[in-house]
């Protein structure tokens, strides 16, 4: 798959769009056979050249901020496939089920993956209210628009499942599904309004944003004592609770994970969930909706599941064996094969057996 020829140029009424200066052409990374059954767990590195996939790197200035995205695979179509990272995240946390895509001869047409304002390549929007779901899922639908789609498949993992389920409320017309991987909803909003009580319900995730409150606290000395971690070889202990198998897990993960650690973004985002109206929201959402999550995700319990399905009015439900909070990581192909966004075939509830997969 060879980069695009030309840049991209479009103006939109909320902004412009500036592309920026590619660099040299690089030959294709040359992609796996397809397995027969399945690719195994973590089966691929991070991968953060976008021209390996085809896509183009673009610096989007809208009305709520100035986006970094990647975008391509342009077809006649006028709905893109919108793929949204999670917290302490950017669009490179993709690149496993894009490579998965690639292995199995699945077309991920259309695609547009932001980085989200504060993380990746995307600066801090410097209005605290344009940290609001709402507000992400408003500069989502420009990022589309201006980009000249009418309609959108979105996909969200964890705090990216907050903004495609608001998008979804808040564009009716527009979306044409959701897909969510290991979506934060109900027990962490719980969890950021009374971290205390809620403990024992997401011990993991309440400990996680202690941890960011004091880094935040800590200013400029924060991402120090992160490096610090990291050059003692600590950082994929911190972060195995995220994982099934965290010792199978790519060493670009993990390093992703810790430069993504911005204790500021991450505060942020947290609050904003935790006073976000979900019940009152998702219940209009009027397209279908999947979602999945890893069987040892430690950020969504089975509650979570329940209040969802009481919320959304045509969400199905399915649990990846094998799998934590990176679904999209850890079981990119099982996460294709559940969500199938990027065909529209009926909504199958399905389950996975335990030993479906083998322990790497």
């Amino acid at each position: 798959m060879s980069p695009p020829a030309t840049r991209i140029y479009a103006v939109a009424a909320l902004g412009a769009l500036d592309a920026l200066t590619p660099g040299p052409l690089v030959p294709a990374r040359p992609q796996p056979a397809p397995p027969a059954t399945v690719l195994g767990y973590s089966p691929f590195p991070l991968d953060a050249d976008a021209r390996h996939f085809g896509l183009t790197t673009s610096t989007m200035r809208l009305r709520r901020g100035t986006v970094v995205v990647r975008h391509g695979r342009r077809t006649a179509s006028d709905t893109a496939t919108i793929l949204l990272h999670g917290a302490a995240g950017s669009w490179t946390t993709w690149t496993p089920l894009l490579q998965a895509a690639d292995a199995t001869s699945r077309d991920l047409a259309d695609l547009i993956i932001p980085d989200l304002p504060g993380w990746g390549d995307s600066p801090m929007a410097p209005d605290e209210s344009a940290f609001g779901v709402e507000s992400m899922a408003e500069l989502v639908a420009d990022t589309a628009r201006s980009l000249g789609y009418e309609r959108w498949n979105v996909v969200g993992h964890s705090m990216g499942g907050f903004i495609a389920l608001q998008l979804a409320a808040s564009e009716k017309r527009a979306t044409a599904s959701v897909g969510l991987v290991s979506a934060t909803s109900f027990s962490i909003q719980d969890s950021v309004r009374h971290p205390i009580r809620q403990f024992s319900v997401l011990p993991a995730f309440t400990a996680l944003l202690l941890t960011m409150r004091m880094l935040r606290l800590a200013g400029p000395l924060g991402p120090g004592l992160v490096r610090a971690v990291t050059r003692l070889g600590l950082l994929r202990a911190l972060v195995a609770p995220l994982f099934s198998w965290p010792e199978a897990v790519a060493s670009t993960v993990v390093a992703a994970l810790g430069n993504e650690v911005r204790p500021a973004g991450f505060v942020r985002a947290a609050v904003r969930a935790g006073t976000y109206d979900a019940d009152a929201r998702w219940a209009q959402i009027c397209c279908p909706v999947r979602s999945v999550h890893g069987d040892h995700d430690v950020f969504v319990t089975a509650d979570d599941d329940e209040r969802l399905r009481a919320a959304v009015p045509n969400c199905v439900i399915s649990t990846i064996a094998g799998a934590g909070h990176f679904g999209q990581i850890e079981r990119p192909l099982e996460v294709l094969l559940r969500l199938e966004f990027a065909v529209p075939l009926p909504i199958v509830a399905t389950t996975s057996e335990p030993g479906t997969f083998l322990k790497p």
